[in-house]
């Protein structure tokens, strides 16, 4: 899951740049960098990059239906004012 691996890879890049000190109480601090981090990015209601695609490939059939039905709409307009 990439999420896992990114929350994964973020915790490890914070637990490196914490004094020498604090490397002794490691896998606590990653345990609360982790749960901090997830809870964080939970209550930023994001998308992944797969389902922000799969909705701009369907905004993009979308716009073509509409763009059709303008077109529709046009021609339709203008055997109206020809009568």
């Amino acid at each position: 899951m990439k999420n896992k691996d990114f929350l994964n890879d973020l915790t490890q890049r914070l637990c490196e740049t914490l004094p020498s000190h604090f490397k002794e109480i490691k896998k606590d601090v990653e345990k609360n960098f982790c749960a901090i981090l997830q809870s964080t990015f939970n209550k930023l209601d994001l998308v992944t990059r797969e389902e922000f695609d799969a909705q701009a490939k369907v905004l993009a059939r979308s716009r073509k239906k509409i763009e059709a039905l303008e077109a529709d709409i046009k021609k339709l307009e203008k055997i109206l004012n020809e009568k």
